[in-house]
Order: structure tokens, then sequence, then C-alpha cells
């Protein structure tokens, strides 16, 4: 995802097909889909959503594209951070993270995780993306993708900003 334009308009074509749905799941289920449809093309090699168990500390693997993914997974990796600490994160290399990074994929080398919150302003869950490639997400990508989580009912308004890089 090196071309931040190009990036945005892949987002603003999601922001203008996506719609808010009653159903969680099946919002989650159609957003995967076109996110991993306009999004591969930049780099992602992995895309999907992780909810909190309740009452314990893993999370859940929701829909996701394209292959296979761990879970339940510890809340001691990126998706937990970033639902812990209720900010999105960005690893520019999972090398540097040594044991905090759980790795579903031995290829990936680069993450942006972004906490998804509801009415309450309580986070239920996250979206993250992978890439096989060092650097692949940055600030904007983090905005913009929180700005669409918003947009389509995911995530409540008021969200995007918060960023902590690695």
């Amino acid at each position: 995802m090196t071309d931040m334009d190009d990036f945005s308009c892949a987002c603003d074509q999601l922001d203008a097909t996506l719609v808010a749905g009653s159903d969680r799941e099946q919002t989650m289920r159609t957003c995967i889909d076109a996110l991993w449809q306009k999004l591969a093309p930049f780099g992602v090699s992995w895309i999907g959503f992780y909810t909190k168990v309740p009452d314990v500390d893993e999370m859940v693997l929701g829909p996701s594209r394209d292959t296979p993914a761990c879970s339940p997974i510890g809340m001691h990796g990126v998706c937990g951070k970033a639902y812990l600490e209720k900010r999105a994160v960005i690893v520019h290399d999972t090398n540097a993270l040594g044991d905090a990074f759980i790795a579903c994929d031995p290829r990936d080398r680069s993450e942006l995780v972004i906490p998804l919150f509801d009415g309450l302003r309580c986070c239920w869950g996250v979206l993250d993306a992978d890439s096989h490639s060092v650097g692949t997400f940055t600030h904007n990508h983090a905005v913009r993708l929180t700005t669409l989580m918003e947009s389509i009912g995911l995530s409540v308004p008021g969200q995007a900003g918060s960023v902590l890089e690695l």
C-alpha cells in the first residue's frame, strides 16, 4: 500500500458500496470480501476480524480472507494490544516484536490493527490486516480504515486518530 491516493480511492469506492447492516456478522462478511478485493493489490496478504471472548483473555476469528488464521489468540499480541489500548496499532516490521507477535503466517512482515467500538464506546473486536512486506501500512491507512469502519457501522464515529506505531 505505497500509494496513499490509490488506497484512499479504494476505500472511497468501498464507502460508496458498503452499507451498515442491522446484523454485525453479515456486515463483517460483506466488508471483508470487499476489503480483500480492493486491498489485496496494495500488498495485503490477509485481512479479518477478531472478536473478544467475554470473560476470557482471548479473541476468536470472525470473517477473514484469504488464508486460514489462528484462533483463538491471546491478548499479548498486536490484536490484543489494539483492543486493550483502544487505539490502532501499526507494526512496520514484525521481526522487531519477538514473542509479542502471534505469527499465523510466518511470511507476514507488517501488520495494521484497528479497534472497533460499540455504541457504549466499548471495544468489541478488531480489524486486522497483514502483509508479507516490511513497512506496508501507514498512519494514513490506519485513519482511513478506522473511518471506513465507522461509516459502515462497525465502529462508532470519533475513534480515528490515535495510532501506535511499532
